[in-house]
């Protein structure tokens, strides 16, 4: 089992100093993070992609270019690109150089977005949506396949025997495709035989079991060994040394700005008190003690067998030592106990 973090390098919308500095003193935490998390044996962080005053990375390459000149082993991808509204070549090219920085760490994880602002910001029309992903997502994989690229579509220039560099030191490039829910997008990653991370940020596990069980259907319809098929889980998370002190910490930036969020969206607003139960065993959120946390990864990898699970522990504002100390507790408390009883299952069951 990999166990790591993901951040969206969430910043106060009208910190002291302007957003800039705000934005700033973030890259700073984050760079902090990620140091420590590699120290501490945490196997990835991932950065995601955002374009809006209350998340400062638009650009994840370069930040994890950062990351990766203060790292060592810790892998490092994005979380996620907004394939749909990039440029294959140019996301290629970027991981690509992030890879040969990392000595070979880089990671990609390409999904169609959870937010729009990069559609009409670099002009793509949003009812073609799916069709955007669908076309790009074949030509970041010619690219990834070989240096000359031929390639035709509906929706991008076409490419005649283009050569496309630098090329990545890994071979291929991991490239994951990252989904919030939507069938057709876990049976394509199934079918292409490509890794899959299901993000989990609201109900049960168990309603998000069917997904995993159409992921691996689909990889063998693709010619694909459903076994050797990587699945990661990411949800959103905080570990402190009690319960009452994880939701403490966390609930009030969590509760900003996802009702923040939500308002935009029309969703009503939540609750403590629909807080306290995602933290329940069967809930979504992995906010609690060490032992907590733990029940709650082995709960989930009984539900989808998964090799990786990602938390996200700043969703909304959290003070930064607060921060480092919970990346501690998963490191040093949480990975060893859930490495080893997955290992155990795996010895167990064959895998």
């Amino acid at each position: 089992m990999e166990l790591g973090l993901v951040t969206f390098v969430e910043t106060p919308i009208n910190p002291p100093g302007g957003w800039a500095e705000g934005a700033r003193g973030r890259f700073a935490g984050i760079f902090e993070e990620v140091e420590l998390a590699d120290q501490l044996g945490l196997d990835v962080y991932a950065v995601g992609e955002h374009h809006r005053a209350d998340f400062a990375v638009s650009a994840p390459a370069v930040v994890l270019a950062a990351c990766a000149a203060r790292t060592k082993r810790i892998r490092l991808s994005s979380a996620v690109t907004v394939l749909s509204s990039e440029d294959p070549v140019r996301v290629y090219q970027q991981f690509a150089t992030l890879d040969l920085l990392s000595n070979g760490r880089a990671e990609i994880m390409a999904g169609r977005g959870s937010f729009i602002e990069s559609f009409p910001l670099f002009g793509y029309p949003l009812d073609q949506y799916d069709e955007l992903f669908a076309e790009k997502l074949e030509l970041l994989l010619a690219i990834r396949a070989d240096v000359k690229v031929t390639w035709q579509g509906k929706l991008r220039a076409p490419l005649h025997n283009q050569s496309v560099f630098p090329r990545a030191l890994q071979n291929p490039l991991p490239v994951w495709i990252a989904v919030g829910g939507t069938p057709q997008s876990v049976a394509r990653a199934g079918y292409l035989g490509l890794p899959l991370a299901i993000a989990i940020i609201g109900g049960q596990p168990e309603r998000f079991g069917p997904l995993a069980t159409l992921y691996r259907e689909a990889a063998k319809e693709g010619g694909h060994d459903p076994a050797k098929q990587p699945l990661a889980i990411n949800c959103h998370g905080f570990i402190a040394e009690t319960s009452e002190a994880a939701a403490d910490i966390f609930y009030p930036g969590y509760s900003e700005l996802m009702n923040r969020i939500g308002r935009e969206r029309g969703w009503p607003p939540g609750t403590r008190a629909q807080f306290e139960a995602g933290r329940g065993k069967d809930g979504h959120l992995f906010v609690g003690s060490p032992d907590q946390v733990i029940e709650k990864i082995l709960f989930q990898h009984s539900i989808f067998n998964n090799t990786r699970s990602l938390l996200q522990f700043t969703v909304g504002p959290v003070p930064h030592d607060k921060v480092l100390r919970s990346i501690e507790l998963f490191a040093t408390k949480v990975a060893p106990a859930v490495r080893a009883e997955v290992a155990s299952r795996n010895k167990k069951y064959g895998a």
